[in-house]
């Protein structure tokens, strides 16, 4: 099945939409079609532009569409929960073992707590989902009552994710209003993130670069 497919099955949205609901009841960002949408869109961007074959692009996309399910059971873990839904569901529409197993790697390991970027699917999966911070993603719309994640995603103006055209660097560029979180701030909660998508960007072949307010951090 091609990634427009998986988009338009039903069980795959209420997976998606009751996951993202579980998270709303904890208080995190927003985890719904918007960010798995947009997370689909830089993962194909980053292989894309770097050559990869269409099957891939095709694959990492799926990937980035049912990264999230897992939060489904438990926000612990989510990336191994996700991978064995995603394997139950792939297997049930009888997609080819080899793209089953694909799939199942980059969710399993997109997650910065367990996660380890063993393949270009996978590496372009966690620059994509890494890369994500932006005051769209935050539901708290009383800045009195922000916590720290909150406080950083809000920040948050702008947020790109650009290959240079020699294809030897990867920069993610946010524009952040310092009046609402420091960029101490965002080291604190996404330093691990960002070393993962440093790592990430070397499996790629890429050096990655962290640029804030146009001062280069990483």
């Amino acid at each position: 099945m091609r990634y427009e497919e998986i988009k338009q099955l039903p069980s795959i949205q209420t997976y998606i939409r009751e996951a993202d609901k579980a998270l709303r009841t904890l208080g995190f960002t927003e985890h719904s079609f918007p960010h798995v949408g947009r997370v689909a869109a830089r993962a194909k961007y980053v292989l894309e532009t770097l050559g990869h074959p269409e099957h891939d692009i095709e694959l990492v996309q799926i990937a980035a569409y049912l990264h999230d399910i897992g939060n489904l059971v438990n926000r612990i873990d989510h990336s191994q929960s996700g991978a064995v839904m995603a394997f139950q569901l792939l297997n049930g529409l009888k997609m080819d073992p080899q793209d089953i197993a694909t799939i199942v790697t980059a969710i399993g390991n997109h997650d910065e707590g367990t996660g380890t970027p063993v393949n270009h699917i996978v590496a372009a999966l966690i620059l994509a989902d890494k890369s994500d911070v932006h005051r769209s993603r935050v539901r708290n719309q009383d800045p009195t009552h922000f916590d720290i994640h909150d406080r950083v995603n809000h920040s948050v103006k702008e947020s790109a994710l650009k290959i240079n055209e020699a294809h030897t660097l990867i920069k993610l560029k946010l524009t952040v209003d310092t009046r609402h979180s420091s960029v101490m701030d965002y080291f604190e909660i996404f330093l691990n993130r960002m070393v993962m998508c440093r790592k990430a960007a070397e499996k790629l072949g890429l050096q990655f670069k962290l640029i804030i307010n146009e001062q280069q951090l990483m």
